[in-house]
């Protein structure tokens, strides 16, 4: 019983520290532009400074 005097307060730090990184990378914008990154995965880049295919 005793282990629930540290469990529970540390459950609640861990739950605060991870929305803390969730609404900074919201706001830092990492979740912009999803879908435009995975079209330029899929395109063919055949421009003179691109690096070689492998």
């Amino acid at each position: 019983m005793d282990v629930l005097y540290v469990l529970v307060p540390l459950s609640v730090v861990l739950v605060f520290i991870i929305v803390g990184v969730l609404a900074w990378s919201v706001w830092s914008g990492q979740f912009e532009g999803v879908e435009q990154e995975g079209r330029r995965i899929l395109e063919d880049d055949d421009s003179p400074g691109a690096p070689p295919r492998r």
